[in-house]
């Protein structure tokens, strides 16, 4: 992520209207980058593996991440900077609990294809996220939203980022340049 664009990211990730009882939370990939599991877990924000169960170390590392950030914490910050425009992971605002929010997304760790077979969605990355969401029926949509009441991830241009919700059962996408907010900064 660009130095410039770091600060408009927080802003749009805590704007001044988010009330204090919404929290921020990232689902982050962590086989995206290796730097992901020792970032995550030397730090000291709340967090969860969303595969259950005893896991080999390698899987540990490649497995998804659910973590709660702070705007005030360096590690939540510094998972921001580095993660952003190279897809590390997706945002999700939410006033639902750590133990809920786990439920609620391991319910979309795996799909069924058209033939019934069982496969891996990996819904936490933005390329993936912000193509699937505008598919969406509206109750599809209810159910990938379900605690949560908005999703904020990068578009194709790291500079933009995307922010989805959910407006009478309709999916609301608002983009977000960076560089006009750092201009403003």
């Amino acid at each position: 992520m660009a130095r410039e664009a770091a600060h408009p990211l927080l802003t749009v990730l805590w704007p001044e209207s988010l009330s204090s009882r919404i929290g921020n939370w990232a689902v982050l990939d962590g086989a995206r980058n290796e730097r992901i599991y020792g970032a995550i877990y030397r730090s000291y924000l709340d967090k969860c593996c969303l595969y259950a169960g005893e896991l080999p170390w390698q899987l540990q590392m490649a497995a998804p991440y659910l973590v709660q950030l702070d705007k005030d914490d360096a590690a939540s910050v510094s998972l921001i900077k580095q993660g952003w425009g190279d897809s590390w992971g997706i945002y999700a605002r939410s006033s639902a609990s750590l133990a809920t929010l786990r439920k609620h997304f391991r319910g979309f760790l795996r799909v069924r294809d058209h033939a019934g077979r069982k496969l891996v969605f990996r819904y936490y990355d933005p390329r993936v996220m912000r193509v699937y969401l505008p598919t969406c029926t509206p109750e599809e949509l209810e159910t990938v939203f379900g605690p949560v009441e908005s999703y904020v991830m990068e578009s194709e241009d790291a500079n933009v980022a995307i922010e989805y919700s959910l407006e009478n059962r309709r999916l609301r996408e608002r983009r977000i340049s960076l560089g006009q907010m750092a201009a403003r900064v």
